[in-house]
């Protein structure tokens, strides 16, 4: 996927940042959706990470114990690999 090389934003009086479309469509964010803001020590950078909404990451993990399994025995697994740490 592309990113955008660089975007300039202008932070309003009520300290409100605009993100560019092509950066929000590149990233998935859209309304409700939360940034962390870190600051990073020494040096004049904030990281913006995008926090995944609930539903976002439930959707990725559904199925995804089921995918994993097919064709194995998870529980014989197990077993075996409890039976190696004795």
């Amino acid at each position: 996927m592309a990113y955008p090389q660089r975007v300039i934003t202008t932070v309003t009086r009520k300290n409100l940042v605009t993100v560019p479309a092509e950066v929000a469509r590149a990233m998935g964010i859209g309304p409700g959706c939360r940034l962390d803001w870190q600051p990073l020590k020494g040096t004049e950078e904030i990281r913006v990470r995008v926090i995944p909404r609930r539903g976002d990451l439930a959707r990725r993990l559904k199925g995804f114990g089921r995918k994993r399994a097919q064709g194995r025995d998870a529980v014989a697994e197990l077993v075996a690999e409890r039976a190696a740490e004795r």
